[in-house]
Order: structure tokens, then C-alpha cells, then sequence
């Protein structure tokens, strides 16, 4: 049963690494790229109950994290095509209502 489930997984991930390739828009292969992570997470939760080490969790759970902020740091490199814009306006501009023709 195990078996089965690792071999779907692996099935789903080669899906995902078509979509990752034809995808027609960026997000298209943004999404399967988390995707494809989130497969990977589930292969070694798999992997790590077959073989019986717990640590294997661990390890997955490090990897989800990477995984999500990896995902978030690609979407906003695209958004704004760099990673210096601020998350929030500066005082000065929200006191003059931020318009910078005087």
C-alpha cells in the first residue's frame, strides 16, 4: 500500500515537472514548482515511515519552510523585478499624502 502511494506521488510529480516546462504563463510554473515541493515533502514523509526514522519529519517540515518563502521570494521578484521595494510607505510621504509634485 505504501508503495502505491509513493508510486502515485512520483506520477504526480512528473506532472508537475510537464506543467513546470509547458507552462503557458509564469504562475503556471510557479504553482507546479511549489507543487512539485510539496510532492517532495510527501516523499520523504513516505520514505521516512518506511524506513522507521522519525528525523525524516524534520527534515520535511525544514523543507517546507524553505520551499514556501522560496515560492513567496520568486513571486515578488517578479511583481516589482527586484527584492528592495519596501513593504511599507516611508512617514514623510504619508504625511504630504505621498505625492511627490510638491
Amino acid at each position: 500500500m505504501t508503495l502505491a502511494a509513493l508510486f502515485a506521488v512520483l506520477l504526480g510529480m512528473c506532472l508537475l515537472l510537464v506543467r513546470a516546462l509547458l507552462g503557458p504563463t509564469l504562475y503556471d510554473r510557479v504553482l507546479a514548482v511549489n507543487s512539485f515541493g510539496t510532492k517532495t515533502v510527501l516523499v520523504i514523509g513516505l520514505l521516512g515511515y518506511v524506513m522507521g526514522r522519525t528525523d525524516f519529519l524534520d527534515i520535511a517540515i525544514l523543507y517546507t519552510l524553505i520551499n514556501f518563502v522560496a515560492t513567496i521570494a520568486i513571486l515578488k521578484f517578479f511583481r516589482y523585478r527586484s527584492f528592495q521595494v519596501p513593504l511599507a510607505r516611508r512617514p514623510e510621504q504619508a504625511a504630504r499624502g505621498g505625492d511627490s509634485n510638491g
